[in-house]
């Protein structure tokens, strides 16, 4: 089930057995496929981000979090802390469904902003789907509803819409401005804009941005897409930037915004991958950050049994290009992640025959490598850990002829490849100590040229247990 069958069935998920605490604790330590530096909660399912925000010297990012099990269902606010967007702390959850209000079914996704001093979060309530706030302490722990929520209890103009979620909210010179995502129904999604002088009242003034009705052989990202959830909307180096998330996508529109319409000049994805769900925040010095929810390719048999379900995407850096496109690469404070360096020079391979790599202890491995393929068809790394002579973890990289190198195995996003570079990040085990790898290929001879950088500490994300 997701949001969109939970809402148009009207029926409360049903809540699975909790793992007892303990034990969930050893079995998630002990998971090899568990990511070490992406941020994920303590346990359990986590998808959305919510409200990143930087407040008082600190980053918090907020998530949707089902506490009772790994798997959608019973949304709150998880939330965490961090002095640099790597390291995090996990603080108690923020928001919870308040039985009989109007998030009593699930408390969705929404915006964070600083109102004259005060923490405040502009959240989806559901069902029926309404606009509701909340406020805080300065260290964003206590959180107080607001006593006349929701502040928004319809669409606007009785329109068929077939959502009506997850506001964005910044302030211009007169007042609060805010869109929610939404749709009609068999025609394309949209961002409603509104208007607010004190993000209690709200008045609707027109759709900021719709999709167009399309063919399906013509050209564009939300063809035929009948609704936009988690739409985010900010300026950039002179211009603004729109990204919304439908049919399993995140893409951006880039263009101007003025009388506020937004009238786009180019458009792109954000992720190819499973990235969904996209939120961005502005960081202490002014640079835009992108978020977003790192989907799961395992089966719901699979991460329920495991015990947690989705993590988060690394913090990404966005720029405005020369030709008016989206800039997109991991924060360079990443960097720091970096262990010991590891290089191995002029590797040749032969048929049928691996050769190990030495001297690369350490259970997260960023692979940097250059293949020449020579007349092989196939030339790549595999990882393996077994324990107690049982293979536990094992994953593969290869590469074939013709085709960008490609991930196979472990699953987890630590180890997803990126296209046009040979930059690799590759889990080899679930411990500190070293992991055997082996360089393989198949018919015919080929050689590496790679170096592997090689962290093995274990702390390198308070948040990766």
């Amino acid at each position: 089930m997701n949001r969109r069958t939970f809402l148009e069935a009207g029926a409360a998920a049903t809540l699975y057995p909790a793992f007892a605490e303990d034990n969930k604790a050893r079995r998630l330590s002990a998971d090899p496929h568990r990511p070490q530096f992406h941020f994920l909660p303590p346990a359990n399912w986590m998808n959305d981000p919510d409200a990143p925000i930087y407040w008082n010297g600190k980053y918090h990012i907020f998530y949707q979090h089902n506490p009772n099990g790994a798997y959608w269902a019973n949304m709150h606010w998880g939330h965490a802390v961090s002095d640099d967007m790597i390291h995090w702390k996990h603080l108690p959850i923020a928001l919870t469904p308040t039985p009989g209000g109007p998030d009593k079914d699930g408390v969705f996704t929404g915006s964070a902003v600083i109102d004259n001093g005060v923490p405040t979060v502009v959240y989806t309530g559901v069902r029926p789907e309404v606009v509701m706030i909340a406020t805080s302490d300065n260290e964003m722990i206590r959180w107080t509803k607001f006593t006349g929520n929701p502040v928004i209890s319809r669409p606007p103009g009785g329109a068929k819409v077939v959502g009506f979620r997850d506001p964005c909210v910044w302030k211009e010179n007169d007042g609060w401005y805010m869109i929610v995502g939404t749709g009609i129904k068999g025609e394309s999604g949209g961002a409603l804009l509104f208007q607010s002088p004190d993000l209690r009242k709200w008045h609707y003034l027109d759709p900021l941005f719709t999709g167009k009705v399309k063919e399906k052989d013509e050209a564009g990202l939300v063809a035929q897409s009948d609704m936009w959830e988690c739409p985010d909307f900010f300026p950039l180096f002179g211009k603004h930037a729109l990204i919304v998330s439908t049919k399993g996508k995140s893409p951006y529109f880039i263009g101007k915004y003025t009388g506020h319409k937004f009238y786009p000049e180019t458009e792109g994805h954000t992720d190819f991958g499973a990235g969904y769900a996209a939120k961005t925040m502005m960081d202490a010095s002014g640079r835009r950050i992108y978020w977003s929810w790192i989907r799961e390719r395992r089966g719901k048999d699979a991460f329920t049994a495991a015990g947690w379900s989705g993590v988060m995407s690394l913090p990404h850096l966005l720029t405005l290009r020369a030709d008016s496109t989206l800039g997109i690469e991991p924060l360079p404070e990443l960097k720091t992640l970096r262990g010991a360096k590891v290089r191995i020079r002029n590797i040749d391979l032969r048929p049928g025959k691996d050769e190990p790599i030495k001297g690369a202890p350490g259970d997260t491995i960023e692979i940097l490598a250059e293949i020449e393929l020579g007349n092989a068809q196939e030339v790549g790394f595999e990882g393996s850990r077994f324990t107690r002579r049982q293979r536990v973890h094992r994953g593969r990289l290869r590469q074939d002829r013709g085709a960008a190198l490609h991930r196979y195995g472990a699953g987890e996003p630590e180890s997803r490849y990126r296209s046009r570079r040979p930059e690799r990040l590759f889990r080899a085990g679930a411990d500190g100590n070293s992991a055997p790898a082996h360089l393989s290929r198949r018919l015919g001879n080929g050689s590496v040229r790679q170096r592997a950088r090689v962290s093995d500490r274990e702390d390198v994300s308070d948040a990766a247990r």
